[in-house]
């Protein structure tokens, strides 16, 4: 089968259905989005904390995992990303954080022109539906509904009172006119239900009669002529299908999925796919490298007090009571996400903006892994440690030919000095939040690390062996100029007419937090160039 397009977008995630969304808005341009997974139907994506029932669900999730990373004790880390309408907007915490505006001026300075903040804030902007209301830094009247946390526990008020005693000052607004401080996060729901890119940007567009939304389409390759995509072959229900492009294709498969698909038709770094066994149609050195995710562990507490998640997960009264309250009123935990608070602070006071995020989490949990992930048996919370910088960088590199076999993941975490002492310095800031007098009646006791790791190399030995990515792959499509840049910054793949990219992977350096509303942005920012062109 073989149908013509003016635009065709590869992958419904945070970007993709941004993309399809605006390019399909005026109803002039013929366009096609293909979504490896299903429709957005499972139950769990649209009730905030059921992204713990999905992390692992491979109806909805790729499951997929990194190669074994040396300096991590050889461990192999989970890495979930959403396989389904939405991507991994749907499958998420749903914290809503843009970054630093210093991020963006940095994208500026090595060569991507017109992604400085002042830039890129009118489409955050553009793109929000602001609960709150609308000011200097945040719209209304956007798809995307943005709202702050419906109730709030004591338990995250005295991890946030405690941040305060420790000398964090408080901050109403991470979106705001600063980022450093500690507060509650905003989060992309509405209603108490998850508003996920997919809802945002296609659930009024279904009904165009210019926009056909394809599942269970899996992107067997771009096809190119003379230097220009013309067209994408996909397997979907009735065999292999054909769609040609009539002006532009759009990747925005992520940070995995984008490189894959450039790898897979030819684009790419010469060894990798010769390697691989794909012929090479255009060598492009950049596709795959310059991989950078957000590095995290926990430090976690018994709680005197029988009042955190793992009192709700660990007894079938209590999740009863929860599921009744959610499905009667959108109310009690299921109407959070868990991941509720939190504060941005800097390593070093010489830093120009934070480099590290503490996430306060209202339960405590054993490995996280594709197996699943279990809460402890007993009262607990935690504290996390982001480090938002890391200088290590990895690639995704495709194993053969066959876009369903998942590509390899190399992380490079804790490559730098610096690298470890940002951990190790977000670890000893917890403990001193713990160490204050709004946290007396809540921890009974330090359980990991435990208090017996209190040396920088006994810390860094508990870091190897259960500190993880933190979900948030970015950089593998790199924007900028250079040899190992793959798009330029209007985001056209290098030496490749009528390609594009637009998600994460474009991303020069990883921003200063969750990075759903930064993808979201690309996504608007890349409709917004494609239509200024005519």
């Amino acid at each position: 089968m073989s149908e013509a397009y003016d635009f065709i977008v590869a992958g419904a995630g945070s970007a993709g259905c941004a993309v399809a969304g605006r390019l399909s808005e005026d109803g002039r341009h013929r366009v096609l989005l293909l979504e490896t997974g299903p429709p957005d139907s499972n139950p769990w994506i649209h009730v905030p904390l059921g992204f713990t029932k999905v992390f692992t669900d491979a109806r909805v999730n790729w499951k997929f995992e990194s190669e074994p990373v040396d300096a991590l004790d050889g461990r192999v880390l989970y890495q979930p990303r959403g396989k389904v309408l939405g991507g991994s907007s749907s499958i998420n915490g749903t914290v809503y954080i843009r970054g630093n505006p210093a991020d963006y001026d940095e994208w500026r300075q090595r060569g991507a022109e017109g992604w400085d903040w002042e830039s890129v804030l009118p489409l955050f902007k553009k793109a929000e539906d602001q609960e709150r209301g609308a000011d200097a830094f945040h719209g209304t009247g956007g798809p995307l509904r943005v709202s702050d946390m419906p109730e709030r526990t004591p338990l995250l008020e005295a991890m946030l009172a405690a941040a305060r005693q420790a000398g964090i000052r408080p901050n109403p607004d991470f979106n705001g006119a600063e980022q450093e401080g500690c507060g509650y996060y905003q989060f992309t729901a509405s209603r108490h239900r998850r508003w996920s890119s997919a809802r945002a940007y296609l659930h009024d567009a279904k009904t165009r009669p210019n926009l056909d939304i394809v599942t269970g389409a899996l992107v067997r390759r771009v096809v190119l002529e003379d230097g220009r995509a013309i067209a994408i072959e996909f397997q979907a229900k009735g065999g292999l299908r054909r769609a040609e492009a009539r002006r532009e294709i759009v990747l925005s498969g992520g940070s995995y999925g984008s490189p894959q698909m450039l790898q897979v038709s030819g684009i790419g770094p010469g060894e990798v796919l010769r390697r691989a066994g794909v012929e090479v149609m255009h060598e492009l050195d950049g596709v795959g490298r310059n991989l950078q995710d957000h590095f995290n562990t926990y430090v976690a507490y018994r709680s005197k007090q029988a009042k955190t998640l793992n009192d709700l997960a660990n007894s079938l009264p209590r999740r009863v009571v929860a599921g009744a309250r959610y499905a009667l009123f959108k109310s009690g935990p299921l109407a959070n996400t868990g991941v509720s608070a939190g504060a941005f602070v800097r390593t070093d006071p010489r830093l120009e903006r934070p480099d590290l995020q503490i996430n306060m989490l209202g339960w405590s949990t054993g490995a996280r892994t594709a197996a699943g992930v279990q809460a402890h048996p007993f009262s607990g919370f935690t504290m996390s440690p982001v480090h938002l910088k890391p200088e290590g960088r990895g690639d995704v590199f495709i194993k053969g030919p066959d876009p369903e076999t998942a590509p390899a993941i190399r992380f490079a975490f804790l490559a730098t000095e610096y690298d470890r002492a940002a951990i190790l310095h977000g670890i000893r800031l917890i403990r001193e939040i713990a160490r204050q007098p709004a946290l007396v009646d809540w921890i009974e006791a330090e359980i990991e690390p435990g208090p017996t790791a209190t040396s920088d190399e006994a810390l860094l030995d508990d870091v190897r062996g259960r500190a993880i990515a933190n979900y948030h792959p970015v950089g593998t499509c790199r924007m900028g100029p250079g040899l190992d840049a793959v798009v330029d910054s209007r985001l056209r793949v290098h030496g490749i007419r009528g390609l594009r990219v637009a998600d994460a992977s474009i991303m020069p350096s990883v921003t200063a937090g969750n990075t759903n509303a930064p993808s979201i942005m690309i996504g608007e920012k890349a409709a917004a160039m494609i239509l200024a062109e005519g």
